[in-house]
């Protein structure tokens, strides 16, 4: 029998807790001022929450809200990255725009954004244009310049051309949150450059670390470690005992190859800055208690072995796209074999390709989180998407299959509009679409507003496509929180399927 909800892995009041107390600890020992290079996702952590069902995608942003009035957030960005209108592939918006998205959702939420770092700064008429707007908004700017042989050149890096070279970034508040929109963005070396400057100035300040994963108390080869190097198989990120800490206390934990690569360095630049290193490890550098919650660790590893076969989608889907190159999908596999899965043990997968199949059309299978697997397959009006929602909803609502939720006189006229004045070339109704007219018709039509109040049952289900979906359909199913993955199928080999 199926069961009604997936087990919870993870206590997140206790998370919440722990590492509140853990922050406060770790600013206490530097002397009242700690710079936090904070990774990761600080709210829409989703993979957090897949891997360690219990965790909210925004704990993070919460613990730090109950510290709010001790702290401020700097954001770090790369220069070169709103120089050429770098675009993040997940979100779609460039990293300007992304700066400024977080901006509001950070002051949003309650939290202070005081500054904006540039950093490998150089002069360009874009960066003048984007700091005029930030500043005009409140936000003051910063900038940090490029460093030849950073790190491993200590003399340029303690020179004139190195952090003395940096403008020093005023903060107000015991825990400077140092943050970035994406990846290479330059976080530490701003946390460096303000630790120099900090002791110049006879300021006592330290460093601290917090990234989710790997989770450094698990061990190497467990799920939710293997997951998030699932996650991140275009970084090139693998996880790795932490040798420093081994020699240093005996003990064996868990952190990645960046880390433990640039340690020796880091550990001689806090010598230098600090007299004396106050860390023996990688591990010692971070704060991360997400360990500590994990309240059932088969639950943990259950959801984490499911995402790692998602991730495999992932990168079958960005091959295909020519975003990934074809060693991505050789480590996925490797990655399901170390924990003995394959495709096969997600079930909507087997449900979507056997429907497919059989009726020959592009279908959307759907596994609620009580087992039960529903499809849908585009029609002459209906998107497969948005068929599989419908068919859902009349399940989760117990309305009978051949009631029409959404009169044909509604539809027919959406698909001429699309065809016609919009001139689209697809005339199917989208997820969005069909869900906007069951919301239209909810006010005349009791059974349609019973279907739209089955909406929030959708929230952790599964599902898969026998084809790439459309952006605006797979925003959609996303945003229901339906974990989506598709098969590496374009649509009648055209190049512009995924823009339409």
């Amino acid at each position: 029998m199926p069961t009604n909800k997936k087990k919870l892995a993870f206590d997140n009041k206790e998370y919440l807790k722990i590492q509140r107390q853990e922050i406060l600890k770790r600013i206490k020992s530097f002397g009242g001022k700690l710079y936090l290079e904070f990774g990761g996702k600080l709210f829409d952590d989703y993979h957090a929450s897949r891997v360690l069902p219990g965790f909210e995608p925004d704990s993070k942003l919460q613990m730090l809200l109950t510290l709010k009035d001790d702290a401020e957030i700097v954001m770090a960005v790369n220069a070169n990255d709103i120089k050429t209108n770098k675009v993040r592939n997940d979100l779609g918006i460039t990293y300007e725009s992304e700066v400024e998205r977080l901006i509001d959702a950070y002051q949003a939420a309650g939290l202070y954004v005081s500054s904006v770092v540039f950093c490998f700064y150089e002069d360009s008429p874009v960066l003048k244009q984007f700091a005029t707007k930030l500043r005009k908004n409140g936000i003051k700017v910063y900038k940090h310049y490029t460093i030849a042989g950073y790190p491993h050149n200590l003399v340029s890096v303690f020179g004139s051309d190195g952090f003395e070279k940096n403008e020093y970034v005023e903060t107000t508040k015991p825990l400077i949150v140092v943050t970035a929109p994406g990846p290479g963005s330059g976080k530490m070396a701003v946390c460096l450059s303000q630790l120099y400057h900090d002791m110049n100035r006879g300021i006592k300040s330290g460093y601290a670390k917090y990234e989710t994963f790997p989770v450094w108390n698990l061990p190497l080869p467990h799920p939710v470690n293997l997951a998030y190097e699932a996650a991140t198989v275009d970084l090139a990120d693998v996880n790795m005992i932490d040798p420093y800490h081994l020699a240093a206390y005996g003990l064996t934990t868990t952190n990645y190859n960046r880390d433990i690569e640039t340690f020796p360095l880091l550990k001689t630049i806090f010598e230098k800055i600090y007299g004396s290193s106050p860390y023996q490890s990688p591990t010692d550098m971070g704060v991360n208690m997400v360990g500590f919650a994990i309240v059932n660790d088969e639950a943990a590893c259950a959801a984490s072995k499911q995402e790692i076969i998602r991730r495999y989608y992932q990168a079958r889907k960005n091959v295909y796209l020519g975003k990934f190159d074809d060693e991505t999908i050789v480590k996925e596999e490797s990655l399901m074999n170390a924990v003995g899965v394959t495709p096969a043990d997600r079930k909507c997968v087997n449900a979507c390709l056997e429907k497919a199949k059989k009726c020959k059309e592009r279908v959307v299978a759907i596994e609620l989180p009580n087992g039960k697997i529903i499809t849908g397959k585009r029609s002459r009006l209906l998107g497969a998407p948005a068929a599989m929602l419908l068919n859902t909803l009349k399940v989760l609502g117990k309305i009978d299959d051949s009631i029409h939720l959404i009169s044909p006189h509604v539809v027919t006229p959406m698909a001429d509009l699309k065809t016609g004045p919009l001139k689209k070339e697809n005339p199917r109704i989208r997820a969005e679409e069909i869900l906007i007219a069951l919301a239209i018709q909810a006010n005349s039509n009791p059974l349609a507003e019973l279907a739209l109040k089955q909406l929030p049952k959708l929230k952790g289900s599964e599902a898969h496509c026998s084809c790439i979906l459309s952006d605006a359909d797979l925003r959609t199913l996303t945003a229901l929180g339906i974990n989506v993955t598709e098969e590496p199928v374009g649509y009648a080999h055209k190049l512009y399927f995924n823009k339409n």
